[in-house]
């Protein structure tokens, strides 16, 4: 009796990596929903009425930012030197006093933070914070 040759079965396999990237999809898109459905406000409240109630004073914080290639920055917005102060006066509460930060490169020049210096001084500008980082010992 003659046999033929049978050709041999290639054995079932199941790949697993399609099905890891699609699971990773699925729990990649579900993350991003359920973070833009939950409101990032916190929680909504009414307030209770009171018949003695207090004016609550907010102070207002203005960063002016100094680059090292010469570019200012109020509060991450570019922004000329000459229109400085406008903007500022703009931003101004009256009765109260605009806290100011200069928020600067290491590298800016001591003549940059003096053109900044004399426009806020030159408006009546006299609180001005400089930011920094504590040195590390």
């Amino acid at each position: 009796m003659r046999r033929w040759e049978e050709p041999a079965r290639a054995k079932a396999r199941i790949e697993v990596i399609p099905m890891i990237d699609v699971m990773m999809f699925l729990l990649v898109f579900f993350v991003l929903i359920s973070v833009n459905v939950i409101p990032a406000m916190g929680l909504r409240t009414q307030l209770p009425v009171s018949a003695e109630t207090q004016k609550f004073e907010q102070r207002k914080n203005v960063v002016i930012t100094l680059a090292k290639d010469g570019r200012l920055e109020l509060d991450g917005a570019p922004v000329e030197l000459s229109i400085l102060a406008a903007l500022l006066a703009q931003r101004r509460v009256p009765g109260q006093e605009l806290q100011i930060t200069i928020n600067g490169d290491e590298g800016v020049t001591l003549q940059q933070l003096i053109d900044v210096f004399d426009v806020l001084k030159a408006n009546g500008y006299g609180a001005v914070n400089i930011a920094t980082h504590p040195k590390k010992p």
